[in-house]
């Protein structure tokens, strides 16, 4: 299925499904998605690669940012939030912390009452500069899709030597300071049936939810086309009763359908 990259290092504004209106930053390159994992529902495409020498530079960023931020000033139209997103892995960018930094400080310089956040696959949060950036930021959101370790070398596919029980003692170490992101699908990739929402499944991820007790947990499912075809959309009722079971743990959580 068609899936697509963004073409710019600062994007949108845009709407949307979780955090309002955002402005997006990309620090990847625009011709190709840059990622730890090359997970199967990726909007992006399939991972090309784990590194490139073909990150934007901290110069170029800044100067973008600031440009669009003062742009939008102007206009009397600020964004709810600064999003990192873009074509993969944004923790990735060689100068994150300085990158952080800096969007900090323009951020209180055009639009104070901009929230920041970091939308990351968890993967290099064990790094310390990357696990302090993220506290700087207000949503930190990081992804668990499943608490199976077979399930999420299926639908995440790790481009490293991956380590569950690690990821979660990483995770844990935020103390609360985090907000959970989980993708729910339903497919079939080289033949192995996929479904993060069994019994079975959701047991082993509320539990792991209650170690992390996280201050927010997001559920949601596919709503753009993804690389591998044949994935389903997680029914609205199914997402319910799966947040109904988190807000059981006395953790808000926020539902996109």
């Amino acid at each position: 299925m068609a899936t697509f990259l963004f073409d710019k290092i600062i994007f949108g504004p845009v709407k949307s499904r979780r955090l309002g209106v955002s402005l997006g930053i990309n620090l990847l390159p625009t011709n190709k998605k840059i990622c730890s994992f090359d997970c199967i529902y990726c909007e992006c495409g399939w991972t090309d690669s784990m590194d490139t020498d073909q990150y934007p530079s901290f110069e170029l960023f800044s100067s973008k940012l600031e440009e669009k931020l003062r742009e939008m000033r102007a206009i009397g139209e600020l964004p709810d939030v600064i999003t990192f997103a873009g074509n993969g892995e944004p923790t990735l960018h060689p100068n994150f912390p300085e990158i952080v930094d800096k969007t900090i400080e323009l951020r209180n310089t055009y639009c104070p009452e901009a929230k920041i956040a970091v939308l990351s696959n968890s993967s290099l949060i064990h790094r310390r500069e990357i696990f302090e950036s993220l506290l700087k930021v207000d949503q930190n959101i990081l992804k668990l899709d499943s608490a199976i370790e077979s399930t999420i070398e299926v639908l995440n596919q790790p481009l490293y030597r991956f380590n569950l029980q690690e990821l979660i003692s990483n995770l844990k170490r935020f103390r609360g300071n985090l907000i959970l992101q989980t993708l729910f699908i339903k497919g079939k990739y080289k033949g192995q049936e996929i479904d993060n929402t069994t019994d079975t499944e959701i047991k082993a991820w509320l539990e792991v939810v209650k170690q992390i007790n996280p201050k927010e947990v997001m559920v949601y499912t596919i709503a753009r086309d993804t690389p591998l075809t044949g994935l389903q959309k997680v029914s609205k009722p199914r997402l319910d009763e799966i947040a109904n079971l988190v807000k059981s743990l006395g953790i808000p959580v926020q539902v996109s359908y």
